[in-house]
């Protein structure tokens, strides 16, 4: 039967009532301040091309457009995330938010890749997977035994992902958002993928791929996952941190099964973590974050 109420949902909400410390309300309290601290700043739109990158003072110099209402097109240097740092290119295009601080200080934010062929790939397959979930109607939701849906999305460096890529090889696929403050949550499944990654490793799994999409595209940018999996010493050798267009993510939780709505400043979700086969089918599948790496593992094509 094709139904939510027939899985066991681990939520937010649920880790909340379950936490004394309060857990994801938190994060509303924390959010309050940086709202009222924003109206003092002004943002605007940016265009350009990346001139060079430099990690180690988390600078980017840009060759920019016109900034509407604020200034000429120039090129000159920004300060950014140490993850778009990181993951910025010399003589890539990208388009970013020009935040202006109350003392008239300037920094970027919100950096996406804006070449013309890589958003092109991305909306064509937005604009696929939407057509597929519309078309499923009620029957959108894939069960263990189906083929996953097909996607198109950026990964932590920027870089163009079509799930094609994984054919003839298993994904190992959870859906996280890096602001997330429960512990035995996000925190918890990114820490569970992370060993999983290394016993599949160490037992011998030669194809195995691992995959997290967020579920906050609006604030998961590439830069920003690139600081997740890097704070966290991640090896993205094989484990890749997916975003793009949020109603290409909003498609994927529907065929997925996994519920993400922003409720009163905090994100309320489910947990599901999956394992797909060499033909692109769903094997394997655990909701919540109780599940173990071994078990995973055991399940992997050696």
């Amino acid at each position: 039967m094709r139904t939510y109420g027939m899985r066991r949902l681990v939520s937010c909400a649920a880790a909340l009532a379950l936490a004394a410390s309060g857990g994801c309300r938190r994060q509303a309290a924390i959010a309050a301040p940086a709202v009222a601290a924003a109206t003092a700043e002004r943002r605007f739109p940016l265009t350009g091309l990346v001139v060079s990158a430099d990690a180690r003072r988390h600078v980017l110099v840009v060759r920019h457009n016109e900034v509407a209402g604020y200034m000429p097109a120039m090129t000159m240097e920004f300060p950014v995330s140490a993850g778009d740092a990181a993951a910025a290119t010399a003589g890539e295009r990208i388009r970013a938010e020009l935040v202006v601080d109350k003392a008239g200080d300037v920094r970027l934010e919100k950096v996406w890749p804006d070449d013309k062929a890589a958003t092109d790939s991305v909306d064509a397959g937005a604009r696929m997977l939407h057509q597929d979930t519309i078309e499923k109607g009620k029957q959108a939701y894939r069960e263990v035994g189906d083929k996953a849906p097909e996607f198109v999305l950026y990964d932590q460096n920027g870089r163009v992902v079509d799930s094609a890529r994984f054919r003839g090889k298993q994904v190992m696929l959870n859906f996280i958002y890096s602001r997330c403050p429960v512990a035995n949550m996000c925190p918890l499944s990114t820490t569970k993928m992370m060993a999983t990654q290394k016993l599949a490793a160490k037992a011998g799994v030669p194809n195995i791929e691992f995959v997290s999409v967020t579920l906050d595209p609006a604030y998961d940018t590439p830069g920003v996952l690139r600081e997740y999996a890097d704070a966290r010493g991640i090896d993205t050798g094989n484990f890749s941190f997916l975003t793009g267009p949020e109603p290409a993510i909003q498609d994927l939780l529907t065929q997925f099964g996994v519920i993400a709505v922003f409720n009163g400043g905090f994100l309320n979700h489910t947990l599901a973590t999956l394992l797909i086969d060499e033909k692109g089918a769903i094997a394997w599948r655990a909701d919540g974050a109780e599940w173990e790496p071994k078990e995973f593992v055991e399940r992997m094509h050696k």
